[in-house]
């Protein structure tokens, strides 16, 4: 189920048409799937492991909230933001400006430079402390993915959405 980047995300409420969900990979859509986006966000924070420990336990809960209302679109934003916040502390935790490459390949000129821009990539500046919240997201991420109420879901909304094709 490739994300579908065409919807009217100012306009959707996916909670109330959670068909139009696409779960995509990794975390496409993150930041764009309402009213979800608007409930979880608040919370999503990183910059030290305290910080990342309370941020990850809450949306953790939001994500078991999701789940006890069999709210599978809701519980995989959830598990987008848990996976985020692993991602983005680890990035940081790699690069201390938060940046991977010299120059932003999103912003290429063309399928060739940004292909350039990819193999230019700054050096490692290892950062524990963002090491260590990267860590604690993951924890709850993987508790996420792999919940089994969550994979029923997954699968649940996955025929609905192959059913309607």
């Amino acid at each position: 189920m490739e994300f579908d980047y065409s919807l009217d995300f100012k306009h959707i409420d996916f909670r109330s048409s959670p068909e139009l969900y696409r779960v995509g990979k990794g975390e496409q859509g993150v930041l764009l799937v309402e009213p979800y986006k608007s409930e979880i966000l608040p919370y999503w924070r990183f910059k030290t492991p305290e910080i990342a420990k309370e941020s990850s336990e809450k949306i953790y809960e939001l994500f078991l909230n999701y789940l006890e209302q069999d709210d599978f679109v809701g519980a995989d934003m959830a598990r987008k933001f848990l996976q985020m916040g692993y991602t983005r502390s680890r990035r940081y935790a790699n690069h201390k400006s938060g940046r991977k490459y010299k120059a932003n390949p999103q912003k290429a000129g063309s399928e060739e430079a940004e292909k350039q821009a990819r193999k230019e990539v700054l050096p490692l500046e290892v950062d524990p402390v963002k090491a260590e919240s990267a860590a604690i997201f993951k924890e709850k991420w993987t508790l996420a993915k792999t919940n089994e109420k969550y994979l029923q879901l997954m699968k649940k909304h996955r025929q609905m959405y192959e059913q309607a094709k």
